[in-house]
């Protein structure tokens, strides 16, 4: 692996069988990333057998669960501890309609947080309502959640800049919604939180050229920071949107609906990294001019097999969910993959988002093929 200065650190990561991108954009925050003593386990290979927690099937039907979020603190109907998941598909199994986001205890009861309906007043989220991966929660109880909507019968939209990030409050209300040119198909989402308000950031899965209303088969997309407000009792605001990374691929795909950036994942000391699964193709807080995709490489081939979801590992290693195995995949800050379990056998189509618990004994992640929230625990 080559790095380019730490003052960009940016990383690519080639991927075996679908050509998947791994970037990593640095934020504007100091430390070196985690060093593991050679005596010590990849936090994968801690792991136990995975149980389901809890179905996460709402009771209007709908199923695809893509984005999981912590609740870090209680506040409204939010418990912490409490696991977020978003849905991505109707009771119809139709893509881009999903509109709940289902709430989750450890011990498994599961309710509903939000169903999330047409924005109120003259807020707008182009083309309407299909829950992503996206999903993130901030200070004050504010969740949230991209959307990537569908025309009939699950077709990508022809609307330009499609859909839109919407926040929610504490009890699950739609307080706003967020739409500017720079968010188009915003597919999944990290947060870093600050002393004034946080940086989003959103790997967006459908980028096209200002003006065009089709949808061509193929097209190129961004990686988009969203600045944002936040103050004690108001609601958070959007103050600005950067794209501090482009030039990455999206294509059309039955299965899939889209192929493109499709996991974002923080590090502590950072870092971004950019799961991306179409092509070989940014100090992510700071940056004003975008980076291409295609600069770097941190690891190419072996266990990496289509990832579409991404964590980090309580000692600083990348996490990579397999979307053509059913693995997850620990790869290190240099590049070096370290370890290799199996979270869903025969598990092609089923690994989205996953987060590793607070206490970082254990991760949890959406079982796609039977729609259910897992964990794996550390032994």
């Amino acid at each position: 692996m080559t790095r380019i200065s730490r003052t960009t650190r940016l990383w690519l990561m080639t991927l075996l069988g679908t050509a998947v991108t791994l970037t990593a954009l640095g934020a504007a925050v100091a430390s070196a990333s985690a060093t593991r003593k050679q005596s010590d386990l990849p936090f994968l290979k801690t792991l136990g057998q995975p149980r389901q927690v809890s179905s996460t099937v709402p009771l209007n039907g709908d199923v695809n669960p893509y984005g999981v979020a912590i609740v870090p603190d209680t506040i409204g109907t939010l418990v912490k501890g409490d696991t977020l998941v978003s849905n991505f598909n109707d009771k119809a199994n139709v893509q881009g309609t999903g509109t709940t986001i289902v709430e989750v205890s450890p011990a498994g009861a599961e309710q509903t947080f939000a169903m999330v309906g047409s924005p109120p007043g003259s807020d707008t989220c182009p083309g309407g309502i299909g829950l992503t991966t996206a999903l993130s929660i901030l200070p004050g109880g504010w969740v949230v959640v991209g959307s990537l909507p569908t025309s009939a019968g699950g077709n990508l939209p022809s609307v330009n800049p499609a859909g839109c990030l919407i926040v929610l409050n504490s009890t699950g209300g739609i307080a706003e919604t967020w739409s500017t040119p720079n968010i188009n198909g915003p597919w999944d989402m990290a947060a870093l939180v600050t002393h004034s308000g946080a940086y989003l950031f959103v790997a967006n899965a459908l980028s096209r050229s200002a003006g065009l209303h089709t949808t061509p088969p193929v097209g190129l997309c961004t990686v988009v920071r969203i600045d944002v407000s936040i103050v004690a009792g108001q609601m958070p605001q959007m103050l600005s949107s950067t794209v501090i990374g482009s030039h990455f691929v999206w294509r059309a795909n039955k299965a899939a609906l889209i192929q493109s950036p499709t996991g974002v994942a923080l590090a502590k000391n950072g870092t971004l990294y950019v799961a991306e699964t179409v092509n070989n193709r940014p100090d992510a807080a700071t940056r004003s001019t975008a980076i291409a995709d295609g600069t770097d490489t941190l690891s190419s081939g072996g266990a990496l097999n289509g990832p579409l979801g991404l964590t980090m590992a309580p000692d600083g290693d990348i996490v990579a969910l397999n979307g053509n195995d059913g693995n997850a995949v620990e790869v290190s800050p240099q590049g070096r993959q370290i370890a290799k379990v199996m979270l869903v056998a025969h598990g092609a189509g089923d690994l989205f988002g996953a987060a590793v618990e607070p206490t970082g004994q254990g991760i949890l992640f959406v079982n796609d093929g039977t729609n259910a929230l897992e964990l794996a625990s550390v032994r």
